[in-house]
């Protein structure tokens, strides 16, 4: 399991009976995980300091209960491989419809893998453009350590809410001059459309959702249209490509299933090496619970990289 272990300004604290506890920078929010299906005692006192609670309903969806927490506010990540004084990226922070709050903080270890590769081709080739295309882009975290490590990135989602977010978390990480391109548009659509034109970018991101509608409601189902658009984006790596990134948080999307579609749609064309894992956080309490060293598990991710 690749594990999102090196945040300072999030963590889980505990686990129980479908919730987890969690510290966002000064504020702790307790929200729904659907892996958590064991029952531990709520023992440590952060579960009455809570800021808020998302409350599932039995009809699905749910909703907020707030206590004390704002608007809006802000934490930071230090990506790993980058040198000090470059490798911090921040974002805003701001409780969202479906639990969410506008990071998913477990691909924190895929920002740390993407802005690396990045990195390191800069340091070989330092007057090379290095193109990446990050698909379903949510609010921009893979953009923004993919810019930081000095490419130029075309960010593109179906949500123009998300889309702004991108662009202001882009804006205090210090990159508001970054070549990034900002575009709200269908991912499937946008890929045959660049196919078309025949452009190409040496690395691929895809987070794409279980479910969703484009910006004129074409419906969206991961396992109907993913494999398909992976053959796509195949067509669009450059002749001395770096990776290729896909999330997974359909439960019948394992990493077995992400290894093999990569392996038929990448390595059969390039080479290269594949390598499909779980990700996870592990569970950081300041005192003793039940879940301490715990690894709270956080969907899947395939990797292809090109072996040179």
């Amino acid at each position: 399991m690749w594990l999102a272990d090196r945040w300072t300004d999030y963590r889980v604290l505990d686990t129980s009976a479908g919730e987890k506890l969690e510290q966002w920078g000064d504020y702790i929010l307790v929200r729904p995980d659907p892996q958590v299906i064991w029952d531990t005692p709520h023992t440590l006192p952060e579960w009455k300091k809570k800021n808020a609670h998302y409350h599932r309903s039995s009809k699905g969806g749910g909703q907020w209960e707030f206590f004390d927490l704002p608007e809006q506010w802000k934490i930071h990540y230090n990506l790993k491989d980058l040198p000090e004084g470059q490798d911090e990226i921040q974002f805003h922070l701001k409780p969202f419809r479906f639990k969410h709050t506008g990071v998913f903080p477990e691909q924190a270890v895929n920002w740390d893998w993407c802005s690396g590769l990045i990195h390191e081709r800069k340091r070989k080739e330092a007057d090379r453009e290095i193109k990446i295309l990050n698909l379903f882009a949510y609010t921009g975290g893979a953009t923004i350590a993919c810019a930081k490590a000095g490419a130029s990135v075309t960010h593109v989602d179906a949500s123009k809410g998300m889309v702004t977010w991108a662009k202001e978390n882009a804006q205090i990480s210090g990159l508001e001059h970054a070549p990034i391109r900002w575009l709200v548009d269908d991912c499937t659509k946008f890929v045959e459309r660049e196919i078309r034109r025949g452009n190409h970018y040496d690395g691929i991101i895809m987070d794409p959702p279980s479910y969703g509608r484009g910006p004129k409601g074409e419906i969206w189902k991961i396992e109907e249209k993913v494999y398909d658009l992976i053959r796509l984006c195949s067509q669009l790596l450059s002749g001395e490509p770096l990776f290729f990134l896909i999330n997974s948080y359909t439960t019948g999307l394992q990493p077995g299933v992400l290894s093999y579609m990569l392996n038929l749609t990448l390595t059969q064309k390039w080479g290269g090496d594949v390598r499909a894992q779980e990700i996870g956080i592990p569970v950081q309490s300041k005192s003793d619970s039940p879940a301490s060293g715990l690894v709270l598990p956080c969907g899947a991710s395939g990797r292809w990289m090109f072996l040179q």
